[in-house]
């Protein structure tokens, strides 16, 4: 089933408006009728437990529904709590609009001003429990299955950012700092390469993070084709909790919280990071400019 998510609650309301009074009796289905009927849950609920080596036991509900969507959120602060915000960001979107004609995103060409919609498959809300203490030790949302560009203007992350970055012709994994050049996953505030030799405040090997002003949430595939991803999410723990991906293929261990897990692909300069920065595309039907925020 697929929807686009501005347009559910317009359905819904058309759906419940139109629906006719019916008067009917209820009448037992026999087995044999029953044996003829097929479908699928809305909802899937899993129960996942005794895992080797984890101490949380996890629920994990499910919505059998696709969503493509293109929106906009002026501001976010979660995890507001002693004298910090574990996530800041201002202007954040999902999905955007393509500049120009014959952009390629996701394997499709676009024209100018076509919506290129953020693609998320199969929504879901899981809960880890303590079973010893019989207490919630956290709560994340996310996709089976996502892909499509994230912008934002970011003064405060917790979590992971999977992106590459080059220096020199080698490739690093990027990692999250503090104002003061320690590494965190915790309200980090810039993003460069733990080599030894970065300093935040000098700018060598570390930009801001406002300096990343979009991304592209996915996994590396064949052709230029960002492929989908089952790892972004965002999660709110009690408790450290270690997360496995819906198909079990990885574990990510989410800090004390709130967590957000960002995924990508993308290869990025050191150097033009730190100078220009990675444009913003898009976000708005009337284009404000690659650094507008």
């Amino acid at each position: 089933m697929t929807q686009h998510a501005y347009g559910c609650a317009v359905v819904t309301l058309f759906c419940l408006g139109i629906a006719p009074v019916v008067q009917a009796e209820l009448k037992p289905i026999s087995d044999a009728s029953m044996g003829e009927v097929t479908g699928q849950a809305f909802m899937q609920i899993e129960n996942i437990q005794d895992i080797p080596g984890n101490p949380h036991e996890f629920t994990r509900m499910t919505l059998t529904m696709d969503v493509e969507t293109r929106l906009n959120v002026d501001d976010v602060q979660a995890g507001e709590i002693n004298g910090g915000v574990d996530f800041a960001a201002q202007h954040v979107a999902l999905g955007h609009i393509a500049r120009n004609d014959g952009e390629q995103f996701n394997g499709a060409t676009y024209s100018a001003g076509d919506t290129v919609h953020f693609e998320a498959y199969k929504p879901y809300i899981e809960l880890a429990e303590d079973p010893i203490e019989g207490k919630l030790s956290g709560f994340r949302m996310g996709f089976e299955q996502a892909r499509g560009s994230v912008s934002s203007l970011t003064s405060s992350f917790s979590g992971d950012i999977g992106l590459t970055l080059t220096s020199g012709g080698q490739e690093y994994d990027a990692t999250l700092f503090d104002d003061n050049t320690q590494a965190t996953n915790y309200r980090a505030s810039h993003i460069g390469i733990d080599d030894g030799t970065a300093d935040c405040a000098q700018g060598i090997n570390c930009a801001p993070l406002t300096h990343l002003q979009s991304l592209y949430v996915g996994e590396e595939g064949s052709n230029g084709v960002t492929d989908f991803t089952s790892d972004f999410f965002i999660g709110f723990q009690r408790e450290g909790v270690e997360w496995q991906s819906p198909d079990g293929a990885t574990v990510i261990n989410a800090d004390k919280g709130v967590f957000i897990n960002l995924p990508t692909s993308m290869k990025v300069d050191m150097s033009q990071l730190i100078t220009q920065g990675v444009d913003r595309l898009q976000t708005h039907q009337v284009d404000m400019g690659t650094q507008l925020f």
